[in-house]
């Protein structure tokens, strides 16, 4: 059982750092109230091993590593709702501004890679962590963070330029279409 010092010390750090672990879990899942669902369970569970963080500094990236953990759980007992089809439905982008079409896309995008090269990505690039820092949060070597990497990189260019050629195809066979 947490003592009363730990207890205060545990809701300190939530207080200051809830908006920047919030953001975190936000990269993690695209939807924002699973984001919050993500964050409280990882909160959750990280509370009953507060006492054994010895060095406090690190709570966060031990916050991120259980927040990974748990998305990773999520997304193998997940049911598959999703059904294969020829058509894609069209996007639907509520904000016009192209800064948030382009965040859908990427958040649309990131989809199609596995969690662990989803991990990588967002803690390299939206988290800015260095390749050791990184392997350090998802338990990995500095090597298999880099390969890792590249292999996401690769698929993410691979699927945006899939989807560039099947929108340029569509908008061409828009104007036939018209034309005719």
């Amino acid at each position: 059982m947490a003592q009363q010092g730990e207890v205060l010390e545990f809701e300190e750090y939530v207080r200051t750092r809830q908006d920047a672990l919030l953001r975190s879990a936000r990269r993690l899942v695209p939807d924002p109230v699973d984001a919050q669902d993500l964050l409280q369970t990882a909160l959750v569970r990280t509370y009953g091993r507060w006492d054994g963080i010895a060095d406090k500094r690190l709570a966060d990236a031990y916050l991120r590593r259980v927040m990974i953990n748990t998305r990773t759980e999520w997304w193998r007992a997940r049911k598959l709702e999703e059904v294969p089809t020829e058509q894609l439905p069209d996007a639907c982008v509520d904000d016009s501004t192209e800064q948030h079409a382009d965040r859908a896309l990427l958040m649309d995008v990131m989809k199609v890679l596995a969690p662990k090269q989803r991990s990588v990505v967002v803690l390299r690039h939206w988290e800015q962590m260095s390749t050791e820092e990184t392997a350090a949060a998802l338990g990995m070597s500095a090597g298999t963070v880099k390969s890792t990497l590249h292999r996401a990189l690769a698929r993410l260019r691979e699927e945006l330029e899939a989807r560039d050629l099947d929108a340029r195809a569509l908008e061409h066979g828009e104007r036939e279409r018209c034309a005719a």
